[in-house]
């Protein structure tokens, strides 16, 4: 992991998020904070994981770590605020989960939420920073098994195996089967199945 130089702070935490792209299901957020006397090897951006070193690691941060805790912010509230506050609001409320209130809050990106302790973001601070990377694993773990829980309900879509995110295939079963009640309807290729389904719809009725 590149060096940091950390700020002046006994009790650091580090918050990361997943699923600002996706068109369906929560972006998910995790705050870390870590135990100096039980360093973690391996940690890095969860992206450049493998699946299986992923999940090894989300075991041994839960088991490790002095407090972890996970935010969210639903389709429906992404949809009122945009989702650059609903991501901010979700890294609120996973900051505010923690069992031990961190002295300083370091912060995926070039933009922190309102907290009521310092922070500072880190660009590309889930491959900088070790509580960042604990945070973009358990945020990443967790948003994958509920996409694979939703692809149990709607297995029509391919959850599993996109995660929600606009690929060519979710578009197109996306256009086929019509919008879920998990999908975000401010976001434009469900926006416009939904009014393409609300056009058929007027025209049906006028024909009738």
């Amino acid at each position: 992991m590149n060096p940091f130089v950390y700020p002046v702070a006994t009790c650091i935490a580090g918050v990361d998020e997943v699923g600002r792209g996706p068109l369906v299901g929560a972006v998910v957020t995790a705050a870390v904070i870590l135990d100096p006397s039980r360093p973690i090897a391996g940690l890095a951006d969860s992206k450049k994981l493998s699946e299986k070193r992923r999940l090894a690691l989300y075991d041994e941060i839960q088991e490790k770590a002095l407090s972890w805790s996970l935010g969210r912010a639903e389709p429906e509230e992404i949809d009122s605020l945009n989702i650059l506050y609903a991501t901010m609001l979700a890294m609120q409320r996973a900051v505010a989960g923690l069992a031990i209130t961190p002295d300083f809050v370091l912060i995926d990106g070039n933009r922190c939420p309102a907290l009521p302790m310092p922070s500072q973001a880190v660009v590309k601070g889930d491959s900088l920073v070790a509580e960042i990377s604990a945070a973009s694993i358990m945020a990443k773990v967790t948003r994958d098994r509920e996409m694979a829980e939703l692809d149990l309900l709607f297995p029509e879509y391919g959850f599993a195996q996109h995660k929600g995110y606009p690929t060519a295939l979710h578009l197109e079963k996306l256009i086929h089967h019509g919008a879920t009640p998990h999908h975000r309807r401010s976001f434009a290729p469900v926006r416009n199945v939904l009014l393409d389904a609300d056009v058929a719809a007027a025209v049906r009725t006028v024909q009738t």
